[in-house]
Order: structure tokens, then sequence, then C-alpha cells
């Protein structure tokens, strides 16, 4: 009888070697209990332990013997599988937990489904690690894709990174593997052991852990949100008017270069009232995804539903973007589907072959960042990153995302050679899986989030990149679907100009009008960004002819200029108040320069203000943001004085009220100087980037401006007025006192 129940719980040796070598798809069919002829096996794989006892819930223990390597088997009597609960002595250590190996897969068939069929948009509450509670019993739900994989382990703190003992089972053609790991729980560190179809052992940190360790460390941590949020009024009215018709003012920020040192919570304590007290709308932040070296700012992602762990845990990240909620300010985020690194730990050939990459090596590699690029027409990858968008407008309640680098999407050619590239299905150089994810990817947001926008960094011409996926364009193509879109050109063409000496720009006025030309093809926002004072391309002061006075003035003229165009605006942190330096993203801002004692503190503080009074007029002033995507909300007075490098231009908003704004870009005082003015009884000077206050010369046009009946520009009315040397001023109607005042 003895040797039968031997016989009955013993394990066949072919079987066990997979199991030890890390290559079984179904090691719940022979580990756990099983019922037997004679009683129920119990079979349990411990690795160094010194012996194992299975006790039941009436008390009965059964000591279970070693067959070998760790492998520890015993019969239970009865002929259902009782609760029971593992003993085990590792030396003079005792360890007492559930076995992992009795509970049914924590996915269902339709979480499957939707997995296989790269529909599943809450992908992050399917795979990656989750706090469970199964009959009772707290654990870690843990579950990766990994189609290619003979076998995968799970390996962390909760076994000693053996993953001898913690085999996963395949879940069938889903290419999932799962594994309920009892006692588990938050803070537990892990990573997946996987065994390739050539016989490697890969360690893998979880593609959809929602938190990390910190970098150099490279292990997920599983995580449960234990946040409770406070700002659902922000939440119930962010999907109210369309965005195009709001104002929009946006402060990019490095986080953990901003105020070098802070957490996430000591950021929520700063950073919302230095952003709301310069009348911003928004702040968009540089990747706060997991990333291995700070040195990429963001751009080169591995742990992308996880915040990095540099500033805090996930939810510390959630109380900064609440703060920002609580103090008005809306949250953009960057995201960076483009492109991902080669870390051997992370996405690269994730389970020993090509899977979030594509197999053909000229689509692969990407050739500017020594990256590697998504397979956008594998189904599971495109749901892998539209969910990471969903995730991060739900999950963290992000209001925006802004796509980082769609250009190199969209075109196979992108930066590759001659014979470096392949075309498409048709022979074009378009990437069409990589249009038909964007989207995807747009449509889903709009659909799952309401409320959250989409934003596009695209630098080329590619048409409808804001028109909606449903209307089909000359080329053949829907739109892309995006709210917005980062006008690159007028950042290219705008700092060309300025760059020029004055006694130069007469031939360079085309640089600063062409944007109108296009302006209505897109919604499009105006960026003075990272990108323009990193690499030795120097600050946007830096980057203006003359001596330190004409600099900053050209910098003001070009920020009054700026927040009149049409087109929301974003600028980058330190150039608020003109800082010398390019971005650094270790030591952050030049904050020092605002300093009483610093010789030249006045001028920075000059054009900080500035930039407040922009805003704070910008947003009370609907001509200039109302119609920002309507011609009829714009009109040239003059744009074609290029030899006295002046333009003008009205705004207007939907009620046809006007705004006049002036720029001249010369360092010459022009007096007498007359400009065609919209029909109003009398103007005021509402702002001067000239002015004292800002570090100006103080030419400003005082009181009130009535204008005379004098046709010019095409207008029945205008005014000689003076414009001040390299400055921007804007004029608006004379409020009309009524006739009982």
């Amino acid at each position: 009888m003895l040797q039968t129940r031997h016989l009955t719980t013993r394990m066949a040796d072919a079987e066990l070697d997979r199991l030890l070598a890390g290559a079984h798809h179904d090691p719940h069919g022979v580990l756990g209990a099983h019922p037997v002829a004679d009683g129920v096996a119990v079979r349990v794989l411990r690795p160094l332990a010194r012996s194992v006892t299975a006790v039941t819930a009436d008390g009965v223990r059964v000591e279970l013997a070693h067959q070998r390597d760790g492998l520890f088997t015993g019969l239970l009597p009865g002929a259902a599988v009782p609760a029971y609960r593992l003993h085990v002595t590792y030396g003079e250590r005792e360890e007492s937990h559930q076995d992992g190996y009795c509970f049914l897969p924590t996915l269902g068939d339709l979480d499957l489904h939707l997995i296989t069929e790269g529909r599943h948009w809450e992908l992050w509450r399917a795979l990656g690690a989750r706090v469970r509670t199964l009959e009772g019993v707290t654990g870690t739900a843990f579950t990766v894709w990994a189609p290619n994989a003979q076998g995968v382990r799970v390996i962390g703190d909760f076994n000693g990174w053996n993953g001898v003992a913690h085999p996963m089972r395949s879940l069938g053609s889903s290419g999932v593997w799962e594994l309920f790991v009892p006692d588990a729980g938050p803070g537990t560190r892990y990573k997946y052991e996987i065994h390739t179809r050539d016989g490697r052992m890969l360690q893998k940190a979880d593609p959809l852990a929602r938190a990390a360790e910190c970098p150099p460390a490279t292990a997920s941590v599983v995580h449960a949100s234990s946040y409770m949020w406070g700002d659902a009024e922000w939440m119930a009215q962010r999907g109210g008017e369309d965005c195009r018709q709001r104002p929009m003012s946006v402060y990019e920020v490095h986080i953990p270069s901003w105020r070098p040192g802070l957490t996430y919570r000591q950021l929520a304590e700063e950073l919302p009232k230095y952003v709301a007290g310069l009348g911003f709308t928004h702040v968009e932040l540089m990747p706060v995804m997991e990333h291995p070296f700070g040195g990429s700012w963001g751009y080169q992602v591995t742990g992308y539903f996880a915040p990095t762990a540099r500033l805090g845990t996930p939810d510390d990240f959630r109380y900064l973007v609440d703060a920002l909620h609580g103090a008005g300010i809306g949250v953009i985020a960057d995201w960076v589907p483009a492109h991902f690194p080669k870390d051997e730990f992370a996405l690269s050939r994730f389970d020993g072959e090509p899977l979030y990459e594509p197999a053909d090596t000229r689509r692969a590699h990407h050739p500017d960042w020594g990256t590697l690029e998504f397979d956008y027409g594998r189904r599971e990858v495109r749901n892998f990153l539209v969910a990471n968008a969903v995730y991060w407008c739900t999950e963290f309640h992000i209001d925006a995302i802004r796509v980082d680098a769609v250009a190199s999407m969209l075109y196979l050619d992108y930066s590759r050679e001659e014979g470096g590239w392949s075309p498409n299905e048709h022979g074009g150089r378009e990437n069409l899986a990589a249009v038909a994810f964007l989207q995807e990817m747009t449509d889903t947001v709009r659909r799952r989030a309401p409320g959250a926008l989409t934003i596009a960094e695209e630098s080329t011409s590619w048409p409808g990149v804001t028109r909606p996926t449903y209307e089909v364009g000359q080329d053949g193509f829907g739109g892309l679907g995006f709210d917005l879109k980062w006008n690159m050109g007028w950042m290219h063409d705008s700092l060309g100009y300025v760059a020029h000496d004055p006694v130069h720009r007469s031939y360079h006025h085309d640089e600063l009008t062409f944007s109108m030309v296009y302006a209505y093809s897109e919604a499009f926002v105006l960026p003075l960004s990272h990108d323009e004072v990193v690499h030795g391309k120097r600050s946007l002061v830096a980057k203006m002819p003359g001596d330190w006075w004409q600099q900053r003035a050209n910098l003001r003229a070009t920020l009054g200029y700026m927040w009149a165009h049409p087109g929301k605006q974003l600028l980058f942190m330190g150039q608020e108040f003109a800082q010398g330096e390019e971005f650094d993203h270790d030591r952050g801002p030049q904050w020092w320069v605002l300093d009483e004692d610093w010789p030249g503190h006045a001028g920075h503080r000059g054009i900080r203000s500035l930039v407040s009074d922009l805003n704070q007029v910008y947003t009370a002033t609907p001509a200039l943001w109302e119609l920002d995507c309507d011609p009829s909300g714009f009109s040239w007075i003059d744009g074609s004085r290029a030899e006295d490098n002046v333009l003008s231009f009205v705004r207007y908003d939907a009620e046809g009220r006007p705004l006049v704004v002036v720029c001249n870009f010369s360092p010459v005082v022009r007096t007498g100087y007359r400009i065609g003015l919209p029909d109003a009884a009398a103007w005021t000077e509402v702002l001067n980037s000239d002015a004292e206050r800002y570090g100006g010369s103080g030419v400003v046009n005082p009181g009130v401006i009535e204008p005379e009946p004098v046709p010019w520009h095409g207008r029945a009315q205008s005014a000689a007025l003076t414009l001040p040397p390299l400055a921007t001023f804007w004029l608006r109607p004379t409020p009309q006192e009524s006739d009982d005042e």
C-alpha cells in the first residue's frame, strides 16, 4: 500500500526535468493537489527546503517526501481536494502559506478573447501584477504576454529570486502566462524568467508593471493604489466645450529637474502655485514613465505603466496631479509610442524573439536614437499602446497626452538611407500600420476617457493630423484624429527670423508671416519647447542678436507676438525668466538669476512679469483663443512692411470684438506710425512689451487713443501710433461709459 501511494504521487522524471528547466507550459497540471485513486496527491517544488508538510484545515498533517531536486510529494486522505497550507522549513526557519497551484486561472475567457483580438482597452486590469483575494487568500496574480516562450517563471522577493518554485502556466493560444502567488503583496519586487525557444533564460521586467524600482535597479514592483482623488469636479467638467475654443497656455516642465531633489509630493506644494501664479492654464510634463537613463529625459521608456520611482510612488504622482487640478491647472503628459530602448531587461526581444518590435530589422531599428520601433501591425502590440494611453488618462487623471515623434512613425523611410527601408503594400513610404494605430488611439482615448485630449508633435506636412478619422482627405487617408498639433513650422521660422540681426530682417520677413498661409490647415499649438534650448541651440534669450538689453527686448517682442498669434502656446521652464544657459537636466533652471543679489535680476524678473501679464490678458480676452481655428478670427492690417520690420494684425472673438497687435522688430522708435484700425470710438494699450516693469525703455502709447477718419490699410479709420523699439503691443477698444454714468 505504501509503495502504491508513493507511485501515485511520484512525478515522471521527464516531466520534472521540464519543470526544473523552466520549460513546462502547464505546471498546474502536475503541481498542487490532484485527486488520484487512493487520495489526493500533493506535489510541491521548494528548492533548498529541508522539509515540507501539508496541513489541512481540520488539522491533518502529512509530511511530504523529497523525490529529488526540491520536489516534495505526498498523499492526503479523502476523495476531494481539501483546504490546506504548506509548512516549509529552510534550515532553522519555517514558513507557512497557501499553495498557489490550487487556484483556477485569474483571467477568464472574455479577457483572453479581448487580448487575442487586440481590443482590451483596460489591459492593465488583465495583465501585470494584480493584488487579488481568491477564496479568502490574498496574494498577487502575475500575468504576462510571451507567446514565443517555452516556459515562464516569476522570480522575486518571495522566492529569493529563484524561479524554480514558481513556474507559470500557459493560457493557450493567447500567449498569456499566469500564476497566483499567495502572500505576495504591494511592495514586492519581481521579474519574469523566460525560457526561450532556443534554450536561453532571460530575466525581464513586467511590461505592465504599475511600479518599478528606482534606476539603476530594474525590477518591477507590485503596486495597489489606495489613493482617494479629490478632483471630481475637475474631471466632470474637463469634457466640456471644444478645447480649440478655450484658452490654453502651457508651461512645459521636466519635473526631476524643475526643483532638483523634490519628490512628487513636495512638487505638489510648489509647482501648482508657481504655474497658477504665472497664469498658465496647463502644465506639460516631459515623460514621467519609468526610464533607465536620466539623460534621455524620459523619452526612452522601459516602464510604460509606471511613473518613475525617482520621485516617489504612483500614488505620490496621483497626489501631484490632484494638486495641479486643485489649482485649476490641466495636466498634459508626454507619451512615447514611437520607439523604446534596447535594454535587455525590458521590451527588446521580450520572449527571445521580436515581439514588440517588427521582425524586419529594416523597420525595427530607429536610426536617430539607436532604439527599436514598435510593431504597429501586430494587434497585441497596438493594444498595449492604446490601452497605455487610456491608462494615463483614466488611472492618473491626465488631461491630455502629447505624442512624441509622430513623424518618425508615419514614414517608413524616416531618417533612412536609400535601400535601408521597405515600402508598404502599395509601394509607398507611408507606414499604414502606424496610421491605423494612431487613428485607433485617438478615437479610443476620446471614447474611453471623455474630455482627455491628444496632441501630436508632428514635424512634416502630413495632411489631416487634427482631422477626424472618419473624414477621408484627398490623400485617401482618414484624419489622424488628434485634437491639436504642434506647429513646428511656426517655431522654426519665427526663431529663425528673430535670430537675424535687425538690419537683415527685412530680407527674411516672410519667415514671420508665412505661418498664416497654413494657420488654419490644422488646430495648432505654438511650441517653444525644451527641444529648442538644448544640444548647442542656446537658450531663447541667447539666440537673440545684440547686447543684453536688445536680447531681452527681442525675446519680449517674440513672446508678445507668440501669445497673439492664432494657436495655443507652450513655453519651456526657465525661459519664462530668460535664463542664459541651455536646459541642464541635472541642475534645472537657473533660479538664482531672480535673486536680488544677482546683478541682472531685474531684467529676468521683468520678463517673468511679462509672461504673467501675457497669460492674464490672454485668458481674459476671447479674441486671442475663441476663434483659433477659424479664419474669421484673424485679419491682417499690414503684414508686408518688411523694410520697417513691422507687422500688424487683428484678432476677433466670436462676437466680432477686436484686439489689435503691432510688432516692431526693429531697434528704432517709430513715431507717428499710422495703423488702420477696426471700427471703434477709442482704443487703449492693454499690453506693451517695452514697458519699464518688464525691463523695457518705457516707450508706450498712454491714455486713450482716438482714431482719425483717415483711411489706411483698407480701413475707414486709423491712428498715428508710437512704435517702441523691439517690442510688441496690443490695443483693445476702450470701454464706453453708459449714459447713466
